[in-house]
């Protein structure tokens, strides 16, 4: 049977492919949540009724339309209608026949990307599953009673309509165009009352459909949360010492260098300031301008395992810089401020977090 054949190999076939989708979400940088969404479903192919006939001779026209509701990544419902017409044979003299008929259907599927290689909305090839029921009402059986009243022995020939529940299942696979757009792939086999083709074959009726269109989802699909960064505790200003008196002769007081180091963090892939950092700025402004005699260095950096060495060593240069500027604006002499940047050549600091980062040293 060609359709059994060609829903084995393509079920072989849809789990390697998407197994190669996979993408790693960072937890640190963020990662991509699920979002529940309502999805449509357009299709157009061909069917065939299996029979005695030769295959080509009982392929016919379908369609289908579905609206449905995706739960989670891996589970989905949906429900609609398919049909056009279907075809009946007979071997002996070789005639065939043709009907038309809707059904109602409604599936349960499931994401065999999502199940095999996890979540990842920006997916190309991802391949589902389903499985449901429906109930088939066939229409304008013309034909087969004009070969009845010429003598063939339709044993299950209806007339007017036939009503038969059906049990489905079959595979596809949505081909990423954009966010919420899919071209769609579909083969489905239906098994339906032996009555369905108007013949008595002392079996069920098959019907198979191969299925081409689109599906399109509503809303947002997908939503990606904020990246989470770590601070490491701020150093503390060093103490100032003084030395200590002679007992017997006078002596100028005596106070050791006075310096002070404060570290300037940045978000991934960004030079600018954020308000929590400022206050640190303020801080070397003001101890600046209590030690005129000190002079400032600010290093700039970035964390090697983001970007590359040309970017980073911009990255580093525009976050020294930009420190230097705020100083400058609170009435720094920029004749007391040097900037230096590394790029991601030197790493300061055990985490990435904390080397994008410009280190200032006051002394």
């Amino acid at each position: 049977m060609h359709w059994n054949k060609l829903l084995t190999l393509l079920a072989i076939g849809l789990i390697p492919i998407t197994a190669k989708s996979q993408v790693v979400q960072s937890s640190t940088e963020g990662k991509t949540e699920f979002v529940p969404h309502w999805f449509m479903q357009v299709q157009a192919g061909a069917a065939h009724t299996r029979g005695e006939a030769k295959f080509g001779d009982l392929i016919s026209p379908a369609a289908a339309i579905y609206g449905g509701y995706q739960f989670t990544p891996l589970w989905g419902l949906r429900a609609g209608i398919s049909g056009w017409q279907a075809k009946g044979g007979w071997v002996s003299p070789q005639n065939a026949y043709k009907y038309n008929y809707l059904q109602g259907n409604v599936d349960a599927t499931l994401d065999l990307s999502n199940l095999f290689c996890s979540y990842n909305p920006d997916r190309f090839f991802n391949a589902y599953l389903f499985a449901g029921v429906g109930l088939n009402g066939a229409f304008n059986n013309d034909e087969a009673v004009t070969l009845a009243n010429k003598g063939y022995d339709l044993r299950y020939l209806w007339t007017d309509n036939k009503i038969s529940p059906v049990g489905r299942f079959g595979l596809g696979t949505n081909l990423r165009l954009t966010s919420n757009l899919f071209f769609n792939i579909e083969v489905n086999a239906n098994v339906l009352s032996d009555k369905f083709n108007s013949k008595k074959a002392g079996n069920v009726d098959w019907q198979f459909n191969a299925l081409a269109g689109f599906t399109i989802k509503f809303g947002k699909t997908s939503r990606k949360t904020e990246p989470v960064y770590y601070e490491p505790t701020p150093q503390p200003a060093p103490v100032v010492k003084e030395e200590p008196k002679p007992v017997q002769q006078p002596a100028p007081v005596k106070q050791e260098k006075v310096s002070m180091t404060e570290n300037i963090y940045f978000a991934l892939n960004s030079s600018a300031i954020r308000n929590e950092e400022k206050m640190k700025i303020e801080k070397l402004a003001e101890f600046m301008k209590e030690h005129t005699e000190c002079n400032i260095t600010i290093s700039g950096y970035a964390d090697k395992q983001t970007g590359n060495a040309d970017i980073n060593m911009r990255l580093s240069k525009k976050r020294a810089e930009n420190v230097a500027i705020q100083l400058k604006e609170m009435g720094i002499d920029s004749q007391r401020i040097t900037v230096d940047y590394k790029g991601d050549t030197v790493q300061p600091f055990s985490t990435r977090e904390e080397n994008r980062v410009s280190i200032c040293i006051a002394e």
